[in-house]
């Protein structure tokens, strides 16, 4: 099991130690690999990748500065999110709940029309999770991201661009301990609202892989894109691994490769 801010030696800023229901059980291996970060190198950009393997008790990061440094974690905050929804009510039934498009035409065509929880994570469906999060509400929304022990906490910043441009932060670390606690069921929540919103992340198959994964990317609503995330498990037979990337999007070319270097990460590793 997965708890944060613990040091390992590896990691300068942050680390992961299984103290959370097994205290007694000793720290997880850790290794920095060279070769994830001249992924990123190779791709012209600036990245970390850090990856879990739950079975090997083993994590792997591609630096040991990155992982740590919080970021806005823009559409990646959508789990916690659709976790929040259940919770409180605003979204009873993922797939019979619908939002009704507001009319405003955005850059992104997909948006652009009525959504149910599930096809607005598909889609990353930005105003349909502000909508979310005005019904949420500051006062319960604080309350939420205190009990999933999410990033810094702070929502500041506007109750429905907190997680965009306010002032939410989270790093590799951090999303890696709280997707696996999710991919667990140990978080402090329903179970149902767990598996209900792990049903409805989206689904990536590589070979005899199964990858579910929420992406972010900072900037997309104004056609302005700066950082790029992926988060969540790789499954493989039995095995599983739960991994963060996040890189700087500086290109046009960087949007689509948040996905492949993702993957390539992931066979480095053996995830996949």
């Amino acid at each position: 099991m997965l708890t944060r801010r613990c040091t390992l030696g590896l990691f300068a800023a942050a680390a992961i130690l299984p103290s959370r229901a097994l205290a007694n059980v000793a720290p997880p291996h850790n290794e920095i690999r060279e070769s994830l970060a001249k992924r990123f190198t190779d791709a012209g950009t600036a990245g970390t990748f850090v990856g879990y393997k739950v079975d090997d008790y083993l994590i792997i990061a591609s630096d040991s500065d990155r992982s740590g440094e919080g970021k806005l974690p823009a559409s990646t905050f959508k789990i916690p999110n659709s976790l929040i929804a259940l919770e409180t009510g605003v979204v009873a039934d993922p797939d019979k709940d619908v939002f009704p498009w507001d009319g405003v035409k955005r850059p992104i065509e997909a948006w652009n029309k009525d959504h149910t929880l599930r096809s607005a994570i598909a889609v990353s469906a930005v105003p349909v999770y502000q909508e979310i999060a005005r019904r949420v509400g500051q006062e319960r929304m604080q309350k939420y991201v205190d009990l999933l022990d999410y990033g810094n906490r702070d929502i500041g910043g506007g109750i429905d661009q907190f997680w965009l441009t306010g002032n939410l932060r989270i790093d590799p670390v951090e999303q890696i301990d709280f997707v696996d606690r999710l991919r667990r069921r140990a978080l402090p929540i329903s179970a149902r609202s767990q598996a209900l919103v792990s049903d409805i992340l989206p689904v990536t198959k590589v070979g005899d892989a199964v990858i579910r994964l929420k992406s972010g990317l900072l900037g997309a609503e104004r056609g302005e894109p700066s950082l790029g995330w992926m988060v969540g498990w790789a499954e493989k037979g039995s095995a599983q691994t739960v991994f963060a990337l996040n890189m700087d999007c500086r290109e046009q070319r960087h949007i689509e490769a948040r996905m492949t270097l993702t993957q390539a990460c992931l066979a480095d590793i053996g995830a996949i």
